[in-house]
């Protein structure tokens, strides 16, 4: 797994730290963990997005849709799922299609890395929960930023297909295939027009 430097929190493993700046040198490794795929396609170290950079766009850009187009989705929650929502990576790594890890064993990775980042912090039960809700799909916030996590992958393959990084056709098959709401949908249909000749 590529990465742009080491786990922040190892260099302090020999020295008691406070939970929260524990659970904070922990997630500042998603600054330094890309995003494996845009790497696999040939998107050069130099201009590739981490996986926090990645949080920051999944989170905005579903603030943005949900007061839009969605004012029933609670907030609170969607905000606390989107923000959240790749801490399973800090520990399992940015596991991708192609690394041939069964889904099941994925999510099982992903969920002892946020029982192991969060699960300690006062409070933390309510963070390991909102990642759960977001991994099992079921909740009418968690199926929106599902579908947000897609279509911001495919926003983030055309900033890079524009800037000439890589072809990176594959990145919107799967985007469609995933983007169902209406409203995304219209989005998607403008990426895709961008896209164009």
């Amino acid at each position: 797994m590529k990465i742009k430097g080491f786990r922040p929190v190892d260099s302090f493993a020999d020295r008691p730290l406070p939970s929260l700046l524990k659970v904070y040198l922990e997630l500042n490794h998603l600054k330094q963990l890309y995003r494996q795929g845009w790497l696999r396609r040939g998107v050069p170290a130099e201009r590739c997005e981490s996986v926090a950079e990645h949080c920051f766009g999944v989170a905005t850009l579903a603030l943005l849709l949900a007061d839009a187009h969605f004012p029933d989705l609670d907030r609170d929650k969607l905000l606390r799922m989107a923000l959240l929502h790749e801490f399973g990576e800090i520990y399992a790594g940015d596991l991708t299609p192609s690394d041939g890890v069964p889904v099941d064993e994925k999510q099982r990775r992903e969920m002892d890395s946020v029982n192991r980042v969060l699960g300690a912090l006062a409070g933390g039960r309510q963070y390991v929960e909102a990642c759960r809700e977001y991994a099992e799909g079921k909740s009418a916030e968690s199926r929106f930023l599902r579908e947000v996590d897609r279509l911001e992958m495919g926003l983030q393959a055309l900033v890079y297909e524009r800037q000439g990084l890589a072809e990176l056709s594959e990145f919107y098959e799967s985007v469609d295939q995933a983007v169902s709401l209406p409203e995304l949908r219209t989005l998607l249909d403008a990426l895709q027009e961008l896209r164009g000749p």
